[in-house]
């Protein structure tokens, strides 16, 4: 079984983010952490190959420096890394991104496609359904349990008072939940292994089956009006009242609302 995990270095929200002029975020100089439903869905694939022997191979597609986030990976236990970076992909929306990533994906052989849900600096959701879009394969995405059978994946999909239980044939991509499972450590092994490693780097004349009319900022449909660090909110408004005229204001404000 062969399987690529799609993987992402995004900002490290709780220090802050920065932009650049152009409204998009100015990755370079925020630190940055493997996106949170990306590693547990390469868990994911980590379990699958300690009990079926597979192959993991974690692509991403960033600067230069996401190189980091593929070391950690390989030190995590997976086998290979490819890094896709070029000065032409930057500036991608999840348009531009699912068509580069899927462009490079064709470059290799898979059973099983494992994204994260989404990205804490976009929350968009979109990308790996994407990637199965252009790839031509089924998805089953908000995955939050994933077993193998045969040639087929079941999997627990997600809903907010219940899931349901899917099966398809591979190849198909699969989009994980952060609650899939607990991540496992890097080991000191790992780590000095996945540094022997060579990471593979492959560029804009590497994707196949892609025009650049859809690639990088230029060709991003989504474009960004406004973009800030944090919404702000105003102090509220404050009352002092007896417990008797506390219940009616509450209540009072519910209807307002529309809440009751």
């Amino acid at each position: 079984m062969k399987i690529v995990v799609c993987i992402k270095q995004v900002p490290d929200t709780k220090g802050g983010v920065k932009f650049n002029p152009d409204g998009t975020l100015d990755r370079g100089a925020m630190l940055a952490i493997m996106n949170p439903d990306d590693k547990a869905g390469l868990e994911a694939a980590l379990r699958l190959k300690d009990e079926y022997g597979a192959e993991v191979t974690v692509v991403t597609m960033g600067l230069p420096k996401a190189e980091e986030v593929l070391r950690e990976a390989m030190a995590m236990g997976a086998d290979n890394g490819i890094l896709v970076t070029d000065r032409v992909l930057g500036g991608a929306d999840t348009w531009a991104t699912s068509t580069t990533i899927a462009g490079a994906l064709r470059n290799l052989e898979y059973d099983l496609i494992i994204t994260g849900r989404q990205a804490i600096d976009g929350d968009t959701a979109q990308v790996g359904p994407q990637i199965s879009e252009h790839l031509d394969i089924p998805v089953i995405s908000y995955a939050q349990n994933i077993k193998v059978e045969g040639d087929s994946v079941i999997v627990e999909r997600q809903y907010e008072d219940r899931y349901h239980v899917v099966k398809a044939k591979m190849p198909c991509l699969i989009t994980a939940l952060s609650e899939l499972n607990e991540p496992r450590y890097m080991t000191p092994g790992g780590i000095f292994d996945a540094y022997q490693k060579e990471i593979t780097v492959w560029g804009r004349a590497d994707l196949k089956d892609v025009d650049d009319s859809n690639l990088g900022l230029k060709g991003s449909p989504t474009k960004i009006a406004k973009a800030s660090d944090k919404v702000r909110k105003g102090a509220g408004e404050k009352v002092v009242l007896d417990p008797d005229e506390s219940v009616s204001y509450i209540v009072d404000k519910l209807k307002v609302k529309h809440v009751i």
